[in-house]
């Protein structure tokens, strides 16, 4: 029978009576009388024994001797700075073995007593005081290859060069590389100055990159990173991609170009014969497909038609409407590039959700009108009355006259736009079970079907309007410098309309580019890192190049670009298959068009037309779940506007009504009002939304700023902050009588832990701000401030906040913090004030 405790020999049991009461005054008021068991399998002690016994020990001994080499070895220190070992400066080693050689060995069950302080009761007791830390990380190079466990810089970091200081040189020379470019500014501006590097150069060196010009080339370069990742399995793909989409697209550009842009349709082709080949080589997104789109080829045919209208052109001079239609794909070409440039990729972001659904659904209905009119054979009579009217009068033109519709073009028209319709259907449903529905050329097969019957039956010969020569502006592929002297007066008309192509085109390629991505990493494909600001590079150079050959504007298409990833498309080598086969098509089958039904061509675009209108109703039916009633507002004004005025000025009344609802909500500061959570002392919510469940602190008032302050919007913080310091909420209309008593604005209490930046301006109206509460005896208290290296922290400094508000003390780490200064400060004031109407009293009795 093992031995029970009491009979145990134990050195740490032959202790006096005052000894015994001097540790039981450690014990707890109401002892549970809990006791832990260990039933050890063998003679060895569990870890928990020994550390307790060596615990208990060398607490008895610290009592009787106050030797440190008495210590338990598994002695440990909870500080600030995480869980350490014990400092006894006795070596491990030997501590160890000798606690363990004095140790007296147990057989049988040991009773530890929870009550005396081991290593599990020191962590618990650190954690209920809120005194544990998290033990030291372990200092890595994150994300790099090179990096070690033993790296003294655990994530790299910036060049040590630029960030001494916030400001000087090295902050200057970093705002040059913003704007510059790494690559720019170490190859031309520092290539010599290695005080002054880059942080990539930098990084670069540091990690054992040689090569870092051909590092800059493959990123601004693309085709120089991706053709190293082909594979020869990848060509099958990426070829059997390019031919369905021809099909599909190359029929459609030639609608685009004759139907939609008033231009001989070989300047249709030629978008997809230059466009995709440049975006091949510059372009960030694998899948994503560039060609003509349906809003800037309508947006062209307004400035071709304004031409026509005016005399500057004629509808039979295409070589001429071309020219001018390479002027407005320059521009847009241009503008693109511009913004590239400067780096203003993040525009996309500018035009709201709302104004581009009214505006493309407009668009929609706009074309599918237009298409109506040459799909029932009045094309001929609508010039004469309604060529450049308004859609609602073409609409109209349309219920007068369609008695007059020439039968033939009706039946060939709408039983085409039927057979597409179905497909399309077909393959909606069928897809997702049977992938390769999706390679049923169905629109090449419509086309090809009604060039042959058109062709056999001499169709042409009893009324149907056929596309004719398609070669009617000179010799293929011929370049036309757009900004000749002699068309300098077509530029006043193409800027606007440029622009507004710009616009529509990059938002569009934007959005295709983020649903595709840059190559998924867990199929085949190559990856590239996406970038807006190239996609603006690669767009840009790509207009620019094609507005030299008369094309249409070209920019990435989502359908399009899930076509050709639907259809086996893996890398950007299905834009220069596609360029390639749309080339072969203008020089040899260009004679193979000339029995196009143009009815047939309408149908096609009259889908496309389906297409941008279909989305609408899932728009409406959203915000009409939300109540967002003026997203509804703005959805419906662009697209009555647009549809009973014109496109431009719809568009221009959108992005006018799009930029001031950006800068009303950008200006306007989301100042909170906090109060705290009943029970606790370190929990703060927004009053505003439910005020009857928090507690208002009696005298203060607690101000979250919850964003940076900038100059945009700072201009009114101080009228907003007064509307809390009067009511309460800033909900509250300005007319509203002082509800809130003035002294519960005694202190004032800023939480600044959104306040990641802090411009000149802000800075200005914020010392301004503290400087008025100052002079009304307003004590003002900064709590989660950035640290002192950062650019805020300086600005405050800087600006004489820290100074005004009485030092770094008012600067605290917590709202908590805050109060129980301000109850410091309160209480100290008033001890001084006693304090200081109690001398003259004494005084007077002793005199």
């Amino acid at each position: 029978m093992p031995p029970k405790l009491e009979d145990a020999p134990s050195r740490g049991h032959s202790r006096d009576s005052s000894r015994a009461s001097a540790h039981h005054a450690h014990a707890p008021a109401t002892p549970s009388q809990l006791r832990q068991a260990h039933v050890p399998s063998d003679r060895s002690s569990s870890p928990e024994e020994t550390m307790g016994r060596h615990r208990r020990q060398s607490y008895y001994q610290d009592e009787q001797q106050q030797d440190a080499s008495h210590s338990a070895p598994y002695d440990i220190d909870i500080s600030a700075e995480g869980i350490q070992p014990g400092g006894n400066d006795t070596p491990e080693s030997a501590r160890s073995t000798h606690d363990f050689a004095e140790a007296p060995q147990h057989d049988g069950i040991v009773e530890v007593d929870i009550s005396e302080p081991n290593v599990r009761s020191r962590l618990l007791d650190a954690a209920q005081r809120n005194e544990w830390a998290p033990r030291p990380g372990v200092h890595r190079n994150y994300g790099s290859f090179a990096g070690s466990v033993h790296s003294d810089h655990s994530f790299g970091g910036a060049f040590p060069g630029l960030s001494r200081s916030a400001a000087g040189e090295e902050e200057a020379a970093d705002a040059t590389r913003a704007l510059l470019g790494d690559a720019f500014a170490d190859s031309v501006i520092n290539s010599g100055d290695r005080k002054k590097m880059s942080t990539t150069r930098w990084l670069a060196e540091r990690h054992g990159i040689k090569s870092q010009r051909m590092m800059y080339l493959q990123y601004y370069i693309p085709v120089l990173s991706w053709t190293r990742q082909y594979k020869w399995r990848y060509l099958k793909g990426d070829l059997v991609a390019a031919i369905t989409m021809a099909s599909f697209y190359i029929p459609m550009a030639l609608s685009y170009a004759s139907n939609l842009a008033h231009l001989p349709p070989v300047n249709g082709l030629y978008s997809f014969a230059i466009n995709p080949l440049i975006y091949g080589i510059l372009g960030t997104c694998p899948q994503m497909i560039v060609g003509p789109e349906a809003p800037g080829s309508l947006l062209v045919g307004e400035i071709v038609r304004e031409n026509i209208k005016k005399g500057a052109s004629g509808e039979a001079d295409g070589r001429l409407n071309a020219e001018i239609a390479g002027i407005v794909t320059c521009m847009a070409g241009g503008f693109i590039f511009v913004a590239g440039l400067f780096r203003l990729g993040f525009l996309d972001n500018v035009l709201s959700r709302p104004f581009l659904r009214g505006f493309i659904s407009a668009i929609g209905v706009v074309i599918f009108i237009d298409q109506l009119i040459p799909e029932t054979g009045l094309a001929r009579l609508a010039a004469k009355h309604v060529a450049h009217g308004s859609s609602l009068d073409k609409l109209v033109f349309l219920a007068k006259n369609i008695h007059r519709a020439h039968k033939l073009t009706c039946a060939m028209s709408f039983t085409a736009f039927g057979i597409i319709m179905f497909f399309r259907e077909f393959k909606k449903r069928l897809q997702p079970r049977y992938p390769s529905v999706a390679y049923i050329p169905d629109r090449f097969l419509v086309v090809v079907l009604s060039a042959i019957l058109t062709w056999h039956y001499r169709l042409d010969q009893h009324g149907l309007a056929v596309l004719g020569d398609v070669n009617s502006s000179g010799s293929l592929f011929s370049v036309h410098f757009p900004f000749d002297t002699s068309h300098i007066k077509y530029v006043g008309d193409a800027v606007n309309t440029g622009l507004i192509i710009a616009l529509l085109g990059f938002f569009e390629s934007s959005v295709a580019a983020k649903s595709l991505g840059s190559g998924d990493t867990t199929k085949d494909g190559v990856q590239l890192p996406l970038s807006a600001n190239r996609e603006l590079i690669a767009l840009g150079t790509a207009n620019m190049t094609g507005g030299l050959f008369m094309a249409l504007p070209a920019f990435g298409g989502y359908g399009r670009s899930k076509v050709n990833a639907s259809t086996g498309g893996l890398t950007p080598m299905s834009n220069i298959f596609l360029s390639l086969i749309t080339i072969l098509s203008t020089v040899f089958l260009l004679p193979y068009f000339y029995f196009l039904p143009k009815g047939v061509l309408c149908a096609m675009v009259s889908v496309v037309a389906y297409s941008l209108v279909e989305e609408a109703p899932h728009d409406i039916k959203f915000f009409l779940k939300i109540r967002g009633w003026s997203e509804l507002l703005l959805m419906g004004l662009i697209f009555w506007i647009t549809i009973i005025w014109d496109l431009k000025r719809g568009i221009g009344v959108g992005i006018g009504l799009s930029i001031l609802r950006l800068i009303r909500h950008s200006v306007r500061p989301r100042i909170q009002i906090l109060g705290r959570v009943p029970g606790t002392t370190n929990q703060f919510a927004n009053a505003e939304l439910d005020p009857e469940s928090l507690e208002f602190v009696e005298g203060c008032l607690i101000v979250k700023i919850p964003e940076p302050l900038t100059f945009a919007n700072t201009g009114n913080l101080r009228s907003r902050l007064s509307r809390l310091e009067d009511h309460g909420t800033a909900a509250a209309h300005p007319a509203l009588p002082r509800i809130r008593r003035r002294e519960h604005n005694k202190n004032v209490i800023f939480d600044v832990h959104g306040v990641t930046s802090l411009d000149g301006a802000g800075a200005q109206v914020l010392s301004e701000i503290v400087e008025s509460y100052r002079k009304r005896d307003v004590r003002v208290f900064f709590c989660r401030v950035p640290p002192e290296r950062s650019l805020v922290y300086q600005l405050f400094e800087k600006s004489g906040i820290v100074e005004m508000c009485g030092g770094q003390r008012h600067f605290v780490k917590s709202v908590e913090e805050a109060l129980r200064m301000v109850d410091l400060e309160r209480l100290t004031e008033e001890i001084g004030s006693e304090a200081s109407g109690s001398r003259p009293v004494s005084g007077l009795g002793l005199s």
